[in-house]
């Protein structure tokens, strides 16, 4: 699903904004409810003037009554009545207006008042023999619903502030703990912490935050992959030139002595070996920075082959050079210069260490859809542990390979990052009857 973020979002703020209609609904009509009763207190209350009056009317002291009533309604300023189920007035001045065309003689106490009528009901409480009847308008005093507008303040202003809030926290947490938890790893690893992660802490989230968080990983990964190496290229080049320096130094001690035409030769020998070395450095440096996938010309494989395989034979006569090859292999979206570079570089290696009188083999076949081009050489092989790290810049194995074989540890570094680059691939394996074979496949 695309725009997972605006979904998320649209879903709580939804989600909110149905919560706070029903809170608001539910809390009205409940408020409202509890505060259409009359309180208990003033419901006693008009119960013992009931039982009062009653107790009046049984003593058949008329006058007394119609003094008591009188007496009350002054103090409550309401009406009050005793009157027979038919609406016959028993006792108190007059038939109030409410009863002009009702047929009921008023609520029980427990009955809710609707807050919104301006008068006030009247009150019925009915005497021990069900005839004779308690009457009184609600005292003003005693009608219910008397924060109702402070609380309807509190529904309209107070809880939507509530809700929102809640909602923009909830907001506010989905979108800033991501980005918070960006920017802490963004700062160690500006401050040298190149292993800093993100989207391990975001758990299962997916959604354009986490692709930003996946995003900056790998950029942490591949921009720490490079410092690393860098460094580790910059302080093993360092360590590289100071044995030619030293040697050149030793040899312009001997010229300036002797002017010696040998230590001249030396000079060149190893300010040419300084110059490859360093040539090959700052590629296989520009390569692991860039990532370059160079895929421009089209090619013969086999042109390229034979021409490689031809000035190795020339350099190294005292090796035994053969190819097995097919007539043709075109190669579209590739690299003259930089696969050549690359095969020439493996193919040197080979003959570097396989001992004078040996074979060096290249066979190129088609295998599932690729070419495959394999070196063999008649060297002492590597082991096992060493064949990934072979592909290493300045990884040299001494025990095995000879300490005296040259290079510096470049050729078959620069040569798997130059495969890569032209979307090829490069394994290297033992053999079982002794020595080294590299394995490079490239898309047909």
């Amino acid at each position: 699903m695309k725009r997972r973020l605006f979904w998320k979002l649209f879903a709580i703020l939804v989600a909110g904004t149905v919560a706070l209609y029903g809170a608001i609904d539910w809390l009205a009509n409940h408020t409202e409810q509890r505060m259409s009763l009359i309180s208990k207190e003033y419901q006693l209350e008009m119960k013992s003037w009931a039982a009062e009056a009653e107790e009046i009317y049984k003593a058949g002291d008329m006058q007394l009554l119609d003094q008591w009533i009188e007496d009350l309604e002054k103090k409550e300023d309401t009406w009050i009545a005793i009157a027979g189920s038919d609406l016959t007035l028993l006792a108190g001045n007059y038939m109030d207006d409410y009863y002009s065309g009702s047929l009921r003689l008023g609520r029980n106490v427990e009955y809710m008042i609707h807050l919104y009528y301006a008068y006030n009901p009247v009150m019925e409480l009915p005497f021990v023999d069900g005839h004779t009847h308690f009457l009184i308008r609600l005292p003003q005093r005693m009608r219910p619903g008397g924060f109702l507008k402070p609380a309807q303040l509190l529904l309209q202003i107070a809880l939507p502030f509530v809700v929102l809030a809640l909602v923009c926290l909830m907001l506010y947490r989905h979108l800033v703990t991501p980005i918070q938890k960006l920017e802490k790893a963004t700062r160690q690893f500006n401050e040298g912490n190149y292993d800093a992660r993100v989207s391990q802490s975001l758990g299962a989230r997916n959604d354009e935050l986490a692709s930003l968080a996946r995003t900056f990983d790998t950029m942490a990964e591949h921009t720490g992959g490079l410092i690393v190496t860098q460094r580790q290229l910059i302080a093993d080049l360092s360590h590289e030139l100071r044995t030619p320096i030293t040697r050149i130094e030793m040899a312009l001690s001997r010229a300036s002595e002797k002017n010696c035409s040998e230590s001249i030769e030396r000079i060149k020998r190893e300010v040419a070996q300084m110059r490859e070395m360093t040539e090959d450095a700052l590629t296989l440096a520009w390569m692991d920075t860039e990532k370059p996938q160079i895929k421009g010309e089209s090619l013969d494989l086999v042109d390229l082959l034979d021409s490689i395989i031809d000035d190795a034979r020339f350099e190294y006569p005292d090796r035994n050079l053969v190819s097995s090859m097919p007539e043709s292999a075109p190669l579209d979206l590739s690299s003259h210069r930089i696969l050549g570079q690359s095969i020439e570089n493996v193919i040197r290696n080979a003959l570097r260490y396989t001992p004078c009188g040996g074979e060096v083999s290249a066979e190129l076949c088609i295998q599932g859809g690729e070419y495959l081009l394999i070196i063999c050489d008649q060297g002492p092989g590597v082991p096992e542990e060493s064949l990934e790290k072979i592909f290493q810049p300045f990884y040299r194995v001494e025990k095995s390979r000879g300490a005296d074989s040259g290079g510096f540890g470049l050729g078959l570094a620069l040569a798997k990052r130059q495969v890569e680059a032209v979307s090829g691939t490069i394994k290297a394996s033992n053999m079982t009857s002794g020595g080294l074979q590299i394995n490079i496949t490239l898309p047909v």
